[in-house]
């Protein structure tokens, strides 16, 4: 639990219009500990070849502990685009496009071009990089390539392996990070921002935040509810889930989601010959998985076992590219052809992945089980539950072995205004997801696309887009929650 003194020191920064001042019980001005951070001077400089040109660049010195101020410091990086109507600038838009482990500077570049015109006059654009991440003093395990895949099958024969392979990463997690692991969290995260916001002279922020963004974003509302002003979230994570609950939730939302694939593929048969109901279409892909753990189907870049195949749910998202991959892995598998590899994205860097658990397992190791054989319970019931999924969510992760982060989890519950975009059919945070983080943003209004597909709704060109610029240039919310159809 944090100090008296944090709180304290939080409850200052949320509540008084100047950063960094405080009293003591006399009245008099008392020294602020935070005061060298948040009004700290930024040099603005210019960006990296690969930033535009119109960005500019600079470091902010934070706390690595907040309730140790004046002990080790982490750097920040963060960038900015003014906001190119002076008269009309309201503030600051800052960015966090989710993870946990992804840094955040390249998302206002990427999306400054779908923002129209009136939300960049009003707004100075601010990306940064979350501590431990990218270019903010970025941690890392020391992992090797090996060790970066956490999506694996549960196998009674290979599961002592994988309680190997999380006890491992945990023990090179805390060798190389010692003390400095159990301050790269979202609390410490969401200080940071108000940090960012004070050292620029803002008395709020605005924010756009996506998947683990809308987490981040929802915890800020908590921490500093004074100092939310527009907030979008888009694909939003469940906040009581968050944790071991968010690869589940991913399990459970697939299934759903095959099925409606299925119906859809079975009216197409003429076109992908996979089955002419949604049951033989299903046997169609399982006779495939089947058949490829047995023996591997070639593709042009290697081989595919079953679980190869299952740990590619992502694509059943997305009917029409379901459908003609797995046409063409019952021809490979058939003998006919070789496949195009399984569409998977490829491994993020190891500081990625470092960040993903230093986060993850940080806000929430006291909920995830210590007994390895819970895990392998949990595995095999979920494998029955949700086929395509449910063993690679449920099985043994890192976070079975982490050390306690610096305080317990945030409980997300406030009056907060903010926007929430969601698609329907969401691979990664499932609207039952986005739903939970509605009920507990009670200020909040949604957006659902229904019949949209992916991860992420902003710029796809649906009625989200609309509402959303809407918000962050007036301020207006709908009057109630919205649903709309996907674009073409």
């Amino acid at each position: 639990m944090a100090s008296l003194l944090a709180a304290c020191t939080v409850a200052a920064l949320a509540a008084t219009p100047t950063p960094g001042t405080a009293f003591a019980a006399s009245g008099a001005p008392a020294e602020d500990p935070l005061r060298p951070y948040t009004q700290q001077k930024l040099h603005w400089r210019h960006c990296d070849p690969k930033t535009p040109a119109t960005f500019r660049c600079a470091t902010l010195k934070v706390p690595l502990d907040y309730e140790n101020p004046g002990g080790k410091r982490l750097d920040i990086a963060v960038n900015r685009l003014k906001a190119s109507g002076p008269e009309e600038r309201r503030g600051v838009l800052l960015f966090n496009p989710g993870g946990p482990g992804a840094p955040g500077l390249d998302l206002p570049v990427a999306l400054e071009t779908y923002l129209p015109q009136a939300v960049k006059e009003r707004y100075d654009l601010i990306g940064f990089d979350p501590r431990g991440i990218g270019q903010s003093s970025p941690l890392s395990c020391g992992l090797s390539s090996g060790e970066l895949d956490f999506d694996r099958a549960y196998h009674a024969e290979t599961f002592a392996k994988d309680v190997r392979w999380a006890r491992d990463v945990a023990r090179k997690c805390a060798t190389h990070e010692g003390d400095r692991l159990r301050h790269i969290t979202t609390r410490d995260t969401a200080r940071d921002m108000d940090v960012i916001r004070a050292a620029l002279g803002e008395e709020k922020i605005s924010y756009f935040g996506g998947s683990y963004g809308t987490y981040l974003g929802a915890v800020y509302t908590q921490m500093f509810p004074r100092r939310a002003d527009r907030f979008v979230l888009d694909s939003a994570v469940d906040p009581v889930r968050y944790g071991r609950g968010t690869f589940q939730d991913m399990a459970e939302g697939t299934e759903p989601a095959f099925v409606r694939w299925s119906e859809w593929a079975a009216r197409r048969h003429t076109v992908y010959q996979l089955g002419t109901t949604p049951a033989e279409v299903r046997r169609t892909f399982w006779g495939i998985v089947a058949r490829a753990n047995r023996e591997p189907v070639v593709t042009a870049e290697g081989l595919l076992s079953g679980d190869d195949i299952r740990s590619a749910r992502d694509v059943f998202f997305q009917e029409q590219k379901a459908a003609a991959w797995v046409a063409e892995l019952k021809k490979a598998a058939e003998g006919d052809e070789p496949v195009t590899p399984a569409p998977a994205p490829e491994l993020p860097p190891e500081n990625e992945i470092a960040g993903l658990w230093a986060v993850m397992c940080g806000d929430t190791s006291a909920s995830w089980p210590r007994d390895p054989e819970q895990y392998r319970r949990d595995a095999v019931r979920d494998k029955a539950r949700y086929p395509l999924y449910g063993d690679f969510a449920s099985t043994i992760k890192p976070c079975a072995f982490w050390k306690p982060g610096s305080e317990d989890p945030t409980t997300v519950n406030n009056g907060v205004k903010a926007l929430i975009l969601q698609n329907e059919w969401d691979p990664q945070t499932p609207l039952a997801a986005a739903r939970n983080m509605h009920r507990a943003l009670r200020g909040s209004r949604m957006v659902t696309v229904a019949g949209g597909e992916g991860h992420g709704v902003y710029g796809a060109g649906s009625c989200a887009d609309e509402v959303a610029n809407a918000y962050l240039t007036t301020g207006r919310l709908p009057a109630t929650d919205l649903t709309c159809r996907k674009p073409g």
